[in-house]
């Protein structure tokens, strides 16, 4: 009987592209806040409109950060190694080196 544990590979799939709409989103938030920001913004406003901006930005935040934090970790993938296979870290735009086997004399 092998006590020797199961060894795993932890990959992660996450590309840019799979949090390209959560930072569209985020921009606009901005755009929207500075534009309420400017249409408040006069002599006697102003503490309203620095407080319009704190407000949606420290409101929106936490949606955003559990918007990437569960997207990351959707895309992290653990597969068990096989006898012989490695842990190193290997680049996923590359193919894995082929293994060459010697045949006994």
């Amino acid at each position: 009987m092998d006590n020797e544990p199961q060894k795993y590979r932890m990959s992660c799939t996450l590309t840019f592209g799979d949090i390209y709409g959560q930072i569209i989103v985020w921009l606009i938030v901005i755009f929207i806040s500075l534009a309420s920001t400017l249409a408040l913004w006069s002599s006697t406003r102003q503490i309203y409109a620095l407080a319009t901006v704190g407000l949606i930005l420290v409101l929106s935040l936490p949606f955003l950060l559990f918007a990437f934090v569960t997207t990351l970790l959707n895309h992290i993938e653990f597969s068990p190694i096989g006898e012989g296979e490695t842990t190193e870290t290997r680049d996923a735009t590359r193919p894995a080196p082929e293994k060459s086997v010697q045949q006994p004399a």
